[in-house]
């Protein structure tokens, strides 16, 4: 919780008292017939006016934690009004302590509160000496309890900061670990679907190369040769999924290592070259961002060895001073990327978001398919 929103949450708290309170005098001034009925009106019409003045301008200065001496100074000037014209309007010291601990700031709240004490024994001194002595004990009281009101109502404040301050960390530091367990879980279930492919699928299409190469080597026979063919296709996509759903991709070197590799596993499973490019001075990214840039390397390259017959693959990584950028480029056959709807692109797209990302695709059957991922960091 904020300064701003304790003031707002008792504000309507201290609307109440201090109408309860301007009420109550105002009703007992009106009703004293032992004094003049001029008198009586104006000292209500005073009183009136300091809850109008509050209205219309001290509750906005009070919820928006703001400090106005001016006001202040303009509502102890009504008080002194009203106890001028008659000395029962001293009760409302009640509403006008607490008040300029919440229009001004401690120090000066604490002068003014000893300056509003002293209206009654100033009257006192002008229009009627002999109770200046009696006021004056109720203003020493009254001040000394005003100030103590004054630290307390202060330290309330305090108090409640400082626990919506540590309510406010403690739940960001829930929701962390909540984010590192998520996170941690999903790392582990990567893992573990890797190796499940590694040790089922990759192990099985790769006996079944080596028994059927084993049965005709030359394969000769065309259906032997479409099958090799196959279970080899299918391999590097068994070989693909491992390298995507493993974290350790990274742990092996920077980005531009982990990129390098695929791109050198990419050219020797397909034959065809793959290049990486890096410009700008290469740093260390967050790990997040690390990993959506690897992994949309490996679902670009996976999109050219599936479908674009490329003769070449050329990916750029460019480091920027707030940004990075990955471009992966091939020559082959391109498509509609209006009507692409490709897991993959999807993937790319969903993880570009997670790191607010911005993902490009231009595709032209003549000049082949570029896919460009501009990440901040």
């Amino acid at each position: 919780m904020t300064r701003i929103e304790a003031h707002q949450r008792y504000s309507q708290w201290w609307e109440v008292y201090f109408g309860v309170v301007a009420v109550a005098v105002a009703a007992a001034i009106l009703a004293a017939d032992t004094h003049p009925w001029w008198r009586r009106l104006l000292t209500a019409g005073a009183i009136a006016a300091m809850v109008v003045l509050h209205l219309a301008f001290g509750r906005r200065v009070i919820r928006r934690n703001a400090s106005s001496v001016v006001l202040a100074v303009a509502q102890i000037a009504l008080f002194a009004v009203a106890v001028t014209l008659m000395p029962f309007a001293t009760w409302l010291l009640f509403a006008m302590i607490p008040m300029i601990f919440q229009l001004v700031a401690l120090w000066p709240a604490i002068v003014l509160v000893l300056v509003v004490n002293l209206v009654a024994p100033a009257r006192d001194l002008f229009l009627s000496p002999q109770d200046m002595r009696a006021d004056l004990v109720i203003a020493v009281i009254s001040a000394a309890s005003g100030v103590w009101l004054g630290f307390w109502i202060v330290r309330v404040i305090e108090q409640n900061v400082e626990r919506g301050e540590l309510i406010a960390e403690l739940e960001a530091s829930r929701a962390e670990v909540a984010r590192l367990s998520h996170e941690a879980g999903a790392a582990a279930e990567r893992a573990r679907l890797a190796g499940e492919i590694h040790d089922t699928l990759a192990q099985g299409f790769t006996s079944i190369i080596t028994l059927l190469q084993a049965a005709d080597p030359a394969l000769r026979d065309e259906r032997l040769a479409l099958a090799v063919r196959t279970a080899k296709e299918n391999l590097a996509e068994s070989r693909a999924l491992v390298a995507a759903l493993a974290p350790a991709a990274l742990s092996e070197g920077s980005l531009p290592d982990s990129v390098r590799r695929q791109a050198a596993r990419f050219a020797e499973e397909t034959g065809t070259p793959a290049t990486v490019r890096v410009t700008g001075e290469e740093r260390a990214l967050p790990t997040k961002v690390e990993v959506v840039l690897l992994r949309a390397a490996q679902e670009a390259l996976t999109n050219v060895r599936r479908h674009a017959c490329a003769r070449e693959t050329a990916v750029l990584i460019a480091y920027a001073p707030s940004s990075v950028r990955l471009v992966v480029r091939d020559d082959g056959r391109g498509f509609d990327p209006a009507t692409a709807d490709g897991f993959g692109l999807n993937g790319m797209r969903a993880r570009a978001e997670q790191v607010q990302g911005t993902l490009t695709v231009r595709s032209d059957p003549d000049t082949g398919t570029t896919i460009e991922l501009e990440v901040p960091a």
